[in-house]
């Protein structure tokens, strides 16, 4: 059951002096990844076909992660008002793909397909709540925080379910490490840098991996305050099987808050460099 409706929302606040511009296209591309959540509950169920409880809990997942994209392409819509949500998304689905015949876990068990699911959610609640804290527009903070606490509850579901088939299937430390760490590095494959071409670059243009991870990263990254890593990180260690509020994830944070910031600059710099992005072929007359 869902927590709260898009029409809940109070739209009718929403106020375009407070709108940062840099915080737009980042909005546009989530709304493409959280709206193509259908995609991943039909995988997962496959995954989990004799798993009746698990199924009925990924359909309801699914429908709150739709939600998000809906009411965050709602939102991008007013703050751009001749950006097309539905074709942006249309675009979006007609490139990047799933293998949705999957009959077992690209992580090599379902215990580690729960627990990147569960790094999936920490990224996202990290990330909302970055967003809620930085920007001042109320509509995109209310919609944000809404979205953050989903997000949180989703790992608590991922979690608990994670828990029952470690009990299962005993996937040793190292192997759950190597899950964690890998989905993270995951990141910044074409997901994100595609939804951010979608959403923001003209049909026209030549998608280009480095450009749109580049464009997204280098934003995404500007928001985030050392807190958000310090919560996330607590987080990871959870799912993995660590203290999650000891020195080490303490130390770890720190870590990964240096790196953050080395990489969102780096980021920053390429995208600077690279050249103009090129137009797309036009089709050759018959």
């Amino acid at each position: 059951m869902k927590h709260w409706r898009v029409e809940q929302v109070a739209w009718d606040r929403f106020d375009p002096s407070k709108v940062d511009p840099e915080i737009i296209p980042l909005v546009k591309a989530a709304a493409m990844v959280e709206r193509n959540g259908g995609d991943y509950a039909i995988y997962l169920n496959r995954v989990f076909h004799d798993d009746p409880d698990f199924a009925q809990a990924a359909d309801h997942w699914a429908e709150e992660e739709i939600q998000h994209g809906d009411a965050l392409g709602q939102w991008a819509s007013l703050a751009d008002p001749g950006w097309d949500y539905a074709a942006a998304f249309e675009r979006y689905r007609n490139g990047y793909k799933i293998d949705l015949n999957a009959d077992a876990s690209i992580r090599g068990s379902r215990t580690g397909e729960l627990i990147a699911r569960c790094i999936v959610e920490t990224g996202t609640s990290s990330y909302y709540t970055a967003l809620a804290e930085a920007t001042e527009e109320p509509v995109l903070q209310q919609v944000c925080k809404l979205i953050a606490a989903d997000e949180y509850r989703h790992f608590k579901l991922f979690y608990d379910h994670m828990k029952r088939y470690l009990a299962r299937e005993d996937l040793s430390f190292a192997r759950r490490l190597r899950v964690a760490f890998g989905r993270v590095g995951e990141s910044e494959d074409d997901e994100l840098a595609f939804a951010f071409h979608c959403a923001n670059e003209d049909p026209g243009l030549v998608y280009s991996h480095d450009r749109c991870i580049a464009g997204y990263m280098g934003r995404a990254m500007g928001f985030y305050r050392q807190r958000h890593l310090e919560r996330g990180m607590g987080m990871i260690f959870k799912a993995v099987g660590l203290e999650p509020r000891g020195r080490l994830s303490q130390m770890a944070a720190r870590g990964a808050w240096r790196l953050l910031c080395w990489r969102r600059d780096r980021y920053r710099e390429a995208l600077r460099r690279m050249p103009p992005p090129v137009p797309a072929a036009l089709p050759q007359a018959a």
